[in-house]
């Protein structure tokens, strides 16, 4: 990958065509149905257990912190609603997004690049097939409804964490944890968080296809395509949700 600034701006370029490409050939048929359960239950086996396991001390670390700063500023009522809100709106798509790119992603974009360098998508393209519609698209809708999938399960995860390290280790009222979710979060967060989810699932299978499709020099170039491909999604991801957040909060009034 070129680092020059010319270079950068033909790789941008060629990711966002690629992107326009797929949303293009979704609605095309056949639909590739197969593909798309396999891949969906390939990225939810390697990403279901990690998701779960990283979402816990997640949820630990921010009830621990919100509890400790509402118990010296005087609020501890408040120290449930903080924490689902930290949970649901940021934690829970951060996290889906980091595991869907750093598990599902790279195995995406390995799988393509060997293929690449085995000309076997050089061989369907002369054979008349798309690989964009045949291999890409399947592998991204399967990393949207998985990434939505495991949004969820964090959210579940990372609230009953919080709960119980907040109500056993920092002696809160379960009464006052639970009844405070509702003060300050509301339906649209889960909402906002389930889109952020989507999103993040679409970037990860995108970048991870096209630096697959793109790989070059051998093993050692999907190797570098798999690196790049985790370090771009990366980027994407926290730029991506940055906006995201500041638009929900310009058109979702929030409670006070």
């Amino acid at each position: 990958m070129s680092l020059s600034p010319t270079g950068a701006l033909r790789h941008s370029g060629h990711l966002f065509a690629m992107a326009l490409d797929v949303v293009w050939a979704i609605p095309r048929r056949p639909f590739q149905a197969r593909e798309f359960i396999q891949q969906a239950w390939f990225v939810a086996s390697v990403t279901i257990l990690p998701t779960a396991l990283v979402s816990i001390p997640f949820g630990a670390v921010i009830a621990l912190q919100i509890g400790s700063l509402t118990r010296q500023l005087g609020a501890q009522s408040f120290s449930g609603a903080a924490s689902v809100l930290a949970v649901l709106r940021e934690a829970s798509p951060i996290v889906t997004a980091l595991l869907i790119a750093g598990a599902g992603g790279t195995a995406i974009c390995a799988d393509l690049g060997a293929r690449k360098i085995r000309e076997e998508i050089d061989a369907m393209q002369v054979l008349g097939i798309d690989p964009i519609h045949r291999l890409v698209v399947p592998r991204v809708l399967a990393s949207m409804v998985v990434a939505v999938l495991l949004n969820g399960l964090v959210s579940v995860v990372g609230v009953a964490g919080g709960y119980f390290f907040n109500v056993v280790l920092q002696n809160g009222t379960p009464g006052a944890y639970l009844a405070s979710f509702t003060t300050l979060a509301q339906l649209p967060d889960l909402w906002a968080a389930e889109l952020k989810a989507l999103v993040f699932g679409a970037i990860a299978a995108i970048v991870a296809s096209y630096k697959g499709l793109t790989a070059k020099g051998g093993p050692k170039g999907v190797g570098d395509a798999v690196n790049q491909s985790v370090v771009i999604t990366f980027m994407l991801l926290f730029v991506t949700n940055f906006v995201m957040t500041a638009v929900y909060f310009q058109v979702v009034p929030q409670r006070g």
